[in-house]
C-alpha cells in the first residue's frame, strides 16, 4: 500500500476541512445572513478602513491639521474696523453751585460719528510665531503616528480573533472526528457487553465519554459564534454577518533570518519610539516659545478713519475729516524677566524627563522585539515536533484500539490514546496560529503593522 507523506496528508486535511465547512454550512447560512469571505490580510486591511476607533483617531488627526493652519494664520496682519455714532443732549451749565441753571447746544454740533480701519502686522517677537507653528506641526505628526498605532492595534486584535476563529474551526473538525470515533467505540463496546466480554462500567464510561465530546462540540460552536461577533465589531460589520476565513492554520510563515531586518528597524520605526521623539520635538518648540517671552516685540501698524465733527482744530469745527497714519511699535515686557524665569526652568526639566522616558521606551521595545523573535523560533520548533507527534499518536490509537477489542488493553488506555491523538492534532494548529500571531505582534512592535 502506498503511503502518503505527512505534510501532504496535512495539506489534504486542510483542504477537506474547508471544503466540508463551505459545502455543508454555507448554503444553509447564506439564506439567512450575509456572508463575507476574508483572508487574514484582507481582514486586517478592512479593520484599518472601517474600525470606529481608527475613524476617531483620523478625526483627531484632522483636528490637529486645522490647529496647524490656525497657527500659521497668526502670522497674518490683524485688521480691525470700527464705527460709531453719537447724538448728544444739550449741555447743562451751573453757576454758583446748583443755581443759575441754563442749557446750551453742544458745539460745534450735537452729532458725532467715527468710522475707521486699523491693521497690525507682527515683524518680530523673538520667534514666538515660529515656535507656535513648530509645536502645532509636531502635534499633527504625533496625531498621525497615533492614527497608525491605533490602526495597528486594531489590526493586531483582528489577527488574534481571526486566528482564534481558524483554531476553533479546526477544533470543531477534530471534535467531529472524535464524535465519530466515540460513537463507533460505543457500538463496539455495546456489542462486547452483550457478549459479556466487558463490564457494564466500560459501557457507561463510553456513554459518558460520548456525551462529554458532544458537549465540547456545542461549546466550540458557541465559541465560533462569539469569535465571529467580535470580528464583526472590529471590522464594523452588521451583527448578522458570518465571516468565513479563507486562510488555514498552515499558512506560509517567514523564516527567522528574514525577521532580523525587522528587529533592527524597531529602534526607529516602533510606534512608541516615534511618539517619544515627537513629544521631545513638541517640548523643544515649547521651550523656544517660552524663550521668546524674553525678547521685545516689533510690529508695523497703521490706521485710517473718517471722523465727525472736526475736533483736531480749536475751536472744533462742524465738518467731517479723514486721516490716517503708518508707523512702528516696539514693546518689551520688563516683568517677563522674573515672570518667565521658572517657566523656562520647568520646560528644560520636562525635556530632560522626556529624554529619559524615550531611552526607557527604546530599551523596552528592543527587549520585547527580541523576546518575540525567541518565542517565534520556539513556535516554529513546536510545529515541527507536533507534525511528527500526530502520526505517532494516530498509530498509537489504532494499536490500543485493536488491543482493547481483543481484550488486551483497558478502556482507560483507549480513551487516553484517543485524547492524546486529539491533543496532538490540536497542538499542531495551536502552534501554527501562535506562530502567526507572534509574527503579527512583531510587526506591530516594529511599527510595520
Amino acid at each position: 500500500m502506498k503511503t502518503i507523506p505527512f505534510k501532504h496528508a496535512i495539506g489534504r486535511l486542510t483542504v477537506s476541512l474547508f471544503c466540508l465547512i463551505f459545502a455543508f454550512d454555507l448554503p444553509v447560512i447564506a439564506q439567512q445572513t450575509p456572508n463575507v469571505r476574508l483572508s487574514l490580510l484582507q481582514a486586517v486591511d478592512l479593520s484599518k478602513a472601517q474600525n470606529m476607533q481608527v475613524h476617531a483617531a483620523r478625526s483627531e488627526e484632522s483636528a490637529t491639521e486645522s490647529d496647524l493652519r490656525d497657527a500659521k494664520t497668526n502670522a497674518l496682519p490683524t485688521v480691525l474696523t470700527n464705527g460709531d455714532y453719537q447724538r448728544f443732549t444739550s449741555l447743562t451749565l451751573y453757576n454758583h453751585g446748583l443755581n443759575d441753571v441754563r442749557s446750551i447746544p453742544k458745539r460745534p454740533t450735537s452729532n458725532g460719528a467715527d468710522l475707521g480701519v486699523s491693521a497690525n502686522f507682527n515683524l518680530y517677537a523673538g520667534g514666538r510665531q515660529k515656535a507656535l507653528v513648530a509645536e502645532q506641526k509636531e502635534k499633527r505628526d504625533l496625531a498621525a503616528i497615533n492614527t497608525k498605532e491605533q490602526a495597528g492595534t486594531v489590526g493586531l486584535e483582528v489577527a488574534d480573533q481571526y486566528l482564534n476563529m481558524i483554531r476553533l474551526i479546526y477544533q470543531k473538525h477534530f471534535i467531529d472526528d472524535q464524535v465519530v470515533r466515540a460513537e463507533t467505540r460505543l457500538k463496539n463496546i455495546d456489542a462486547l457487553y452483550r457478549n459479556q466480554k466487558v463490564t457494564r462500567s466500560d459501557l457507561l464510561r463510553s456513554e459518558l465519554n460520548l456525551s462529554a465530546v458532544k458537549l465540547n462540540l456545542e461549546q466550540t460552536l458557541n465559541d465560533i459564534i462569539i469569535s465571529n461577533q467580535k470580528l464583526n465589531v472590529l471590522l464594523n460589520l452588521p451583527d448578522s454577518t458570518r465571516i468565513y476565513p479563507t486562510d488555514s492554520a498552515a499558512m506560509t510563515m517567514p523564516s527567522v533570518d528574514t525577521l532580523l531586518d525587522l528587529i533592527n528597524s524597531t529602534t526607529h520605526d516602533a510606534y512608541a519610539i516615534r511618539k517619544a521623539d515627537e513629544s521631545i520635538k513638541i517640548q523643544n518648540a515649547r521651550i523656544r516659545g517660552v524663550k521668546s517671552n524674553f525678547s521685545p516685540a516689533l510690529s508695523l501698524y497703521s490706521a485710517y478713519g473718517f471722523n465727525y465733527p472736526n475736533t483736531i482744530f480749536y475751536p472744533p469745527v462742524d465738518q467731517g475729516y479723514s486721516i490716517g497714519f503708518v508707523g512702528f511699535k516696539i514693546q518689551y515686557n520688563i516683568s517677563s524677566i522674573y515672570l518667565n524665569k521658572y517657566k523656562s526652568s520647568a520646560s528644560r526639566i520636562r525635556l530632560q524627563e522626556l529624554q529619559y522616558v524615550q531611552q526607557n521606551i527604546s530599551d523596552n521595545v528592543k527587549q520585547e522585539a527580541n523576546s518575540l523573535l525567541i518565542k517565534y523560533r520556539e513556535a516554529l520548533s513546536r510545529i515541527a515536533v507536533n507534525e511528527k507527534s500526530i502520526a505517532q499518536a494516530k498509530v498509537n490509537y489504532r494499536i490500543i484500539n485493536a488491543k482493547y477489542l481483543n481484550q488486551l488493553a483497558l478502556l482507560t488506555d483507549l480513551l487516553d490514546a484517543d485524547n492524546l491523538y486529539q491533543e496532538t492534532r490540536y497542538n499542531l494548529v495551536q502552534a501554527q496560529t501562535v506562530a502567526q500571531l507572534i509574527y503579527y505582534r512583531l510587526l506591530f512592535t516594529s511599527g510595520k503593522l
